[in-house]
């Protein structure tokens, strides 16, 4: 418990009964320095609903292009068709890809992709009917709600039509990309020519009343400010109220090499630590936090585990989106590391799958 003098103290009786915080709440908290309470908080909120155990999978990431039109200021990843280093993968390549660095209990592929100006939609369904063809048994978490939203577009048709063809050729649910910071003002000047924000919010609705579960992000450490957070987290959290399709909300810490911002420094260990756990306190209804180490940081994620995050994301094979913008994930970590990656952080480890069913207790 913290003191009575202590300015939290309100916002703590509210965590510890259970009470949905309110904007101003978690503006608080995000404007807070005493990082050790706002760990503590996210704890109690964590083991209320996981106890000790942390859930990882068994992953591979596949990228099937980096060429996309949009140009976000804030990306590293995306690049004009014809510059040096971009590729555009067929869908015997990306099932070649897959196969080749496949691993013994692998349940996931994690897919997404730039918005190639060249292709046509059945590429896209294509490459899903491959990879399903291929590995049957493996579950296909394809496309963000910016890519959904493309795909109806030159597919001409609506996006629950696109949705139905999507999951005719494979696709069992979506990543969480694309979200960036909601807050118009910032977007404007790190996604401009992206989607709004509220039509982001709009594609994940209708995925979910498709009866796909998807999750959701958080891109920071860039030019917003705490209070952006919050905006951010109570926006889907009122999302979530209406359509509750998402199963996992991702904090993802900016990169800034190789974008129009290199010359910010991105988000220092403290601002991590506090995302994570003021995500844990305000996604009330949005049951798993990642710590994404790819993007935190395996030491950060390792520490994020007793801020309120309950999950790792999984082994990762061939990670190339933050690998673009300066990050180290390169082929990703072993079953082995992982599970002790956990135990040294005083936890369990749980395998699970992409929607959460327990595989077995990792030993």
């Amino acid at each position: 418990m913290i003191p009575a003098s202590h300015p939290l103290t309100d916002v703590a009786a509210k965590v510890h009964a259970g009470e949905r915080l309110s904007y101003d709440d978690g503006v608080r908290l995000a404007e807070s320095h005493d990082l050790p309470v706002l760990g503590h908080l996210a704890h109690v909120v964590r083991e209320r609903l996981h106890g000790d155990k942390v859930y990882f999978n068994i992953n591979r990431h596949i990228n099937p292009t980096n060429v996309c039109y949009v140009g976000c200021e804030l990306c590293a990843y995306a690049d004009d068709p014809n510059a040096e280093g971009t590729w555009s993968y067929s869908p015997e390549e990306c099932v070649e890809m897959a196969r080749r660095d496949f691993l013994p209990g692998t349940s996931e592929f994690h897919m997404v992709g730039g918005l190639h100006p060249r292709w046509k939609f059945p590429v896209y369904v294509d490459i899903l009917k491959a990879l399903k063809a291929a590995f049957p048994q493996v579950h296909l978490k394809a496309f963000t709600m910016v890519e959904i939203d493309f795909l109806a577009k030159i597919g001409k048709m609506s996006v629950p039509e696109c949705i139905q063809v999507l999951r005719d050729a494979g696709l069992d649910s979506c990543p969480g990309g694309g979200a960036e910071i909601f807050d118009e003002e910032v977007r404007e000047q790190i996604a401009s020519k992206k989607m709004s924000s509220d039509r982001w919010l709009e594609v994940a609705g209708l995925v979910h009343d498709a009866g796909l579960k998807s999750n959701c992000t958080m891109l920071f450490g860039h030019i917003e400010e705490p209070r952006h957070w919050v905006d951010h987290l109570v926006r889907l959290r009122e999302q979530q109220d209406r359509s509750g399709g998402f199963q996992c909300f991702i904090p993802l810490a900016f990169h800034p090499a190789g974008t129009k911002y290199a010359h910010l420094p991105g988000p220092d260990m403290t601002t991590k630590l506090k995302v994570i756990a003021l995500s844990r306190l305000m996604l009330d209804n949005i049951p798993h936090v990642k710590a994404y180490w790819v993007m935190l940081g395996r030491e950060v994620a390792q520490v994020a585990l007793r801020f309120g995050a309950n999950d790792l994301d999984g082994t990762i094979t061939d990670e190339r989106v933050t690998l673009a913008a300066g990050g180290s994930a390169g082929k990703g970590m072993s079953l082995d590391d992982i599970q002790a990656f956990i135990r040294k952080a005083g936890l369990t480890p749980v395998l699970r799958d992409t929607l959460y069913n327990e595989l077995t207790n990792a030993v």
